[in-house]
């Protein structure tokens, strides 16, 4: 797997520790206010019980303004940052409570608004779990072998071709190959798989695996800084660091919701002439389901799509996502498994097909060719002994030739094949070869001894794939493919599609994809360099991770860093399902807030009322949101 984008020399683990630093500090701020706060109304509760309701008052009052200072301070910040500043309802109520002589009132709003600032960051830390999860598997150091011993080395100076020890239980530090006998792994973490995988010696590893099974070497093939793993945290750390449309939305809505507070406590203050209503109306009166409900559904959201191993890089994207009503698919990597294989051999006698299939792949060693990779790789699973070429010429992108086992072998296209082999009538092979099947043609000693055909092969689940995109929400499905017409046509009739277009260049695909978006927000799925443009292009971008390239992943809004696409299905719906859940939240929230506010304003709810009653409705937004995190019933 190709690394994955912006490689930085800068150790990701940095980054994570000093945020874990500055959460810890906030937590521990937040658990001091919260402190004071609960001391000093249970403290004024004492006194009063005692009979002494002046110094009840005064404890009271004591324990509010370390709370309203605080909350003073963020609002300072949050203004400056052009954030909104939205506590100001909370910081106004604490304040009229303090000025009208009501410090219990007080001193319940500031533990109320305390208590509910540890809850929404309680809450966040749940959404964001399985993220905060991708993060702490960073690995900090690896055993590397050098000078006949063990070293322990700060990943940071791994380099390509350094040998690791890689023992049970250790995360993987860099992407490498397994030197010897083979490796069981846990890659969960990556691709949401349960199930550990054993890779063989030569096989490919990814960072961030786990050792489940003996221990064994890793070669490294790419710098820890430029590994799989190290790319995935940078894009969870950008995830987490971006603000969904909604968000944003959320919070200038709730800068009216503020003025119409302000409205609602005046009007109740001037047609009752007792301030206490006003002061119970901005106690009751919260923005939470605006300010928290959103952003705590959308990261939900966002977390939940990282267990199923779909990264989403933003809120946007995930609200983008649940918008899209065309898909726009590339089909190498996509419909297709992205590499060929062997379907048929046909041989002519003496020869059968396993002496067709030995002879090319032998001769095929002494090539680079992708074509001549896959006969090696077919021959080899068949068990086959393959031998040594020599006197090897290849004629780039036609065919090769030489011998083997001193018989004379070549490989290639029928032209060049034939060219080289003695005149005379085609033997018969049999049917044409299906549609989307390319041919190898095998010559033995002039003699043309046989076929070998080979495709890239749709997946299995491709035609249940685009049924469960159709049941996501998608409208529209094209196939936008650089292959020949030929092989996308034998596609088309195979899969329920509404469009397919073959020959594509990547300027051709971006056409596509503008096209398709005149007539909705399109979702373009690829895995190559040269999908990168059209994923750019496209409403929502998916890159296939787990085996396309840098610059693919990097062009596209979300990455499958498990080769499945149903996963992107589960997306779909679960993206709907986020939309409708933050939305929910919202309009029950806001309704329950409003109704609440009416009743104060009649001056049936008590400010201290009021400011249980406003938890309580803070707590029911924030659970609802949370529910994001469950899997879709759909």
């Amino acid at each position: 797997m190709p690394p994955m984008p912006n490689a930085s020399a800068q150790p990701v683990s940095v980054g994570v520790e000093t945020g874990v630093r500055l959460a810890l500090r906030v937590l521990d701020w937040r658990l001091a206010l919260i402190a004071v706060a609960l001391i000093g109304l249970a403290g004024g509760i004492a006194a009063a019980l005692m009979g002494s309701g002046l110094w009840a008052q005064r404890i009271w009052f004591a324990a509010t303004l370390p709370v309203l200072g605080s909350l003073l301070v963020e609002i300072t910040q949050s203004l400056r940052r052009r954030d909104g500043g939205l506590d100001l309802i909370a910081a106004l109520s604490m304040s009229a409570a303090l000025a009208f002589g009501e410090p219990l009132a007080g001193n319940v709003v500031a533990l109320m608004y305390a208590g509910g600032q540890q809850l929404e960051n309680f809450a966040e830390g749940r959404a964001r779990r399985e993220m905060t999860a991708l993060l702490g598997r960073v690995a900090r150091t690896a055993l590397r072998h050098a000078g006949g011993r063990v070293e322990e080395v700060p990943i940071e100076q791994l380099a390509t071709g350094d040998r690791v020890l890689v023992r049970h239980g250790e995360v993987i530090p860099a992407d490498g190959t397994v030197a010897e006998r083979e490796g069981l792994l846990d890659e969960s973490a990556l691709t949401g798989e349960s199930l550990p995988v054993r890779r063989r010696a030569g096989d490919e590893v990814l960072s961030g695996s786990t050792c489940a099974g003996d221990s064994f070497d890793l070669i490294v093939t790419r710098p820890a800084a430029a590994s799989t793993y190290a790319g995935i945290v940078r894009l969870v750390e950008s995830a987490q660091r971006s603000r969904a449309p909604m968000t944003r939305l959320a919070d200038r809505y709730a800068w009216w919701f503020l003025l119409f507070t302000l409205v609602i406590a005046g009007g109740a203050w001037v047609l009752s002439g007792d301030r206490i209503r006003a002061l119970a109306v901005l106690v009751v009166a919260t923005p939470c389901p605006l300010i928290l409900a959103v952003p705590v559904a959308i990261v939900s959201g966002i977390s939940r799509a990282a267990s199923l191993g779909v990264l989403v890089k933003s809120g946007g994207a995930l609200e983008a996502l649940a918008r899209v009503r065309t898909a726009v698919l590339d089909k190498t990597g996509t419909l297709t498994f992205g590499q060929a294989v062997v379907t048929d051999i046909r041989a002519v006698a003496p020869w059968g097909d396993a002496d067709v299939l030995r002879f090319a792949a032998s001769l095929d060693q002494a090539s680079a060719h992708v074509t001549a990779q896959t006969l090696v790789a077919a021959a080899k699973a068949r068990g086959l002994p393959l031998t040594r070429p020599e006197q090897v010429s290849e004629t780039a992108g036609t065919g090769i030739e030489g011998r083997v086992d001193g018989r004379r072998v070549v490989v290639g296209g029928r032209t060049f094949v034939r060219k080289r082999s003695e005149a005379g009538p085609a033997p018969d092979f049999g049917p044409s070869a299906p549609k989307g099947t390319a041919t190898v043609s095998v010559a033995i000693d002039g003699v043309l001894a046989g076929l070998i055909l080979l495709a890239d092969p749709l997946r299995e689940d491709a035609a249940a794939l685009l049924a469960s995109f159709r049941e996501a929400g998608l409208d529209r499905i094209v196939l936008a493919s650089g292959d020949h017409a030929d092989v996308v046509n034998a596609i088309g009739e195979q899969l329920d599609l509404d469009s397919a277009h073959a020959q594509l260049d990547p300027a051709a695909k971006v056409a596509v994809v503008h096209a398709e978006r005149q007539r909705a927000p399109v979702l373009m799925v690829g895995d190559g360099v040269n999908d990168a443009p059209a994923l750019a292009a496209a409403d929502v971008g998916v890159a296939m991770g787990a085996r396309g390239s840098a610059a693919s992943s990097e062009a596209a809004d979300v990455v499958l860093l498990v080769d499945r696409l149903d996963r992107l299905a589960e997306a779909l719906a679960l993206a709907h399902r986020t939309r409708r859940i933050a939305l929910q939240s919202v309009a029950v929230g806001l309704g329950l807030s409003v109704v609440a506010m009416g009743v104060a304003a009649l001056g049936h709810i008590t400010p201290v009322q009021g400011a249980v009653l406003q938890e309580f409705i803070d707590i029911a937004v924030i659970l609802n949101a949370l529910r994001a995190l469950g899997p879709s019933r759909t």
